[in-house]
């Protein structure tokens, strides 16, 4: 019996006081709403689905849903969505800030590819949350996802007025032809690079990632290395080792359904050590100075131009790593690096 209560501290969830901040609560239920805001629209769907008489508009709607081209011709951005007063109380629950090295010239057009997961990209990217229009006025960021999220009902309306597109190819480059100032943001690294974000590290995924560089080059658009420092940080994984049986049940999982399936755990609603809740860790966001592709490449060179550029993308990310680490990751395990 002694034994059990000497472990009982350590075993049990610690508890979120009763009295809390009406400000933290508020914060708490945003990122909760986050979570799980995809499901609640699909159950929300499937409602009204069951009902008779709303099968007619069910059955537009799904026809509606296959036939819609917004998601690869630039989206349906509602400026007053992204304001939503709820993306301050997202943002803060972390919070989120940027860095910015320089100012971006709102004649040009952007590509930010992104690390790690999605968070920090939703904040700064598909809501003013992080106050992007600020930090960068005249810049009109997208930020590219999987066409999968496109596919579920009444969740796509709401990301597309987010500004979020597909994050295929030609996707890329209709948006970035759309006029000056316009951006696009992706998480480069996708569901390899989640299997390996766990506190204290920094794998990026993007060695043999070159296809972001091909569509700058195409397009003429300024890359903008972008790092979220404190990203790996909101969720502890389960220890997936390369050759590990679950490593390659992943793996697996990723090649044939494209998609991958992370063991993690954050926080509770109501205790702080147990639940899918991302911990409330700060998270910056870090801009650095844009890279302009070389002008009237011809096919013979485009390879050795995207290779060229592509190294020198990694080399300004860890200038940008190396100038900031000790401010924005003081308990880092190791340093930046850059994987297959």
């Amino acid at each position: 019996m002694s034994n059990e209560k000497s472990r009982q501290p350590e075993e049990l969830p610690v508890m979120a006081p009763l009295h809390v901040p009406w400000k933290r609560r508020l914060q708490t239920a945003a990122v909760l709403f986050w979570g799980i805001e995809p499901a609640l629209f699909f159950c929300i769907f499937l409602f009204i689905a069951a009902i008779p008489v709303f099968w007619p508009l069910a059955l537009a709607y799904i026809i509606w849903l296959y036939v819609d081209k917004a998601p690869v011709q630039g989206g349906r951005r509602r400026e007053a969505i992204r304001n939503w007063s709820y993306w301050n109380y997202f943002a803060g629950y972390f919070p989120t800030t940027i860095t910015k090295e320089v100012d971006l010239d709102p004649s040009k057009n952007y590509y930010h590819p992104h690390g790690i997961i999605s968070i920090g990209a939703i904040a700064t990217f598909a809501s003013e949350g992080n106050g992007f229009s600020k930090k960068f006025p005249g810049i009109i960021p997208s930020l590219m996802t999987l066409s999968s999220n496109f596919k579920i009902p009444f969740h796509r309306e709401y990301i597309l007025a987010l500004g979020m597109c597909d994050v295929s190819r030609q996707s890329c480059k209709t948006v970035l032809k759309s006029g000056p100032g316009r951006s696009i943001a992706i998480v480069i690294g996708g569901a390899s690079e989640s299997l390996n974000a766990r506190p204290g590290v920094m794998e990026l995924t993007i060695k043999k990632r070159l296809g972001f560089v091909r569509i700058a080059v195409e397009t003429g658009a300024s890359l903008v290395p972008v790092i979220n420092f404190g990203e790996n940080d909101l969720y502890e994984q389960v220890k997936n080792d390369d050759g590990s049986w679950l490593r390659k049940l992943q793996t697996k999982t990723q090649r044939l359904a494209g998609f991958t399936l992370p063991l993690f755990h954050g926080r509770g609603v109501f205790n702080y050590d147990i639940g899918l809740l991302p911990y409330r860790k700060p998270m910056h966001v870090v801009f650095g100075k844009p890279i302009d592709p070389p002008s009237k490449v011809s096919e013979e060179e485009k390879d050795q131009v995207v290779r060229e550029l592509h190294e020198k993308y990694m080399e300004s990310l860890k200038e940008l790593y190396d100038k900031y680490k000790n401010d924005y990751a003081p308990d880092r395990l190791k340093e930046i690096e850059f994987v297959q």
